[in-house]
């Protein structure tokens, strides 16, 4: 994997629930990065080509965020991919956070191919392989409070090296 993301992080409170659920079931996951939600680079646009100019895509992103408003968002109950040993809180993939999610993909940056359709999500465990016990325990996560996303992260990320922040877009709309 090489290419741009584009992510939110959690924050507050609601991080540190997040993380200490990451810590129980997947410590490797809860070390990588904050719970974080990734708006483009896994699902409904693939990564950023790795090669894009960041001058050029910090010029793309804030003629968006500079735009967009502050989004408030609730996560939906937990789920697991399908297939797959990996249980996410997802959120509403339709209205505000489609939208903006359809901005940044139309922006004219160069982008991957998607693997997934847009599924908006906050993992809870990735690496961990999952027993009857703990996928029970995943299912019963819930946060259902409303949390703003407020600032965009973009990252480039590389297999085996901690990724890069590139920088940081508020939504200021």
């Amino acid at each position: 994997m090489n290419g741009v993301f584009i992510t939110t992080e959690l924050e507050g409170a609601l991080a540190t629930r997040i993380r200490a659920v990451q810590e129980r079931f997947d410590p490797k996951l809860a070390k990588e990065l904050p719970p974080h939600v990734t708006l483009i680079g896994s699902s409904g646009a693939g990564p950023i080509a790795p090669d894009s100019q960041v001058d050029a895509l910090r010029s793309a992103i804030l003629s968006i965020t500079d735009a967009a408003p502050p989004l408030t968002l609730s996560f939906l109950t937990p789920m697991r991919f399908i297939g797959r040993e990996i249980v996410v809180l997802p959120l509403d993939p339709h209205g505000t956070l489609r939208a903006l999610h359809e901005s940044l993909k139309s922006s004219g940056v160069r982008y991957e191919t998607a693997r997934w359709p847009f599924t908006p999500h906050c993992t809870l465990n990735y690496y961990m392989t999952l027993t009857p016990e703990s996928l029970r325990a995943l299912l019963a996560v819930r946060e259902p409070d409303p949390w703003l996303l407020h600032t965009l992260r973009v990252y480039h990320s590389r297999d085996g090296v901690p990724p890069k922040l590139l920088f940081d877009a508020p939504l200021k709309g």
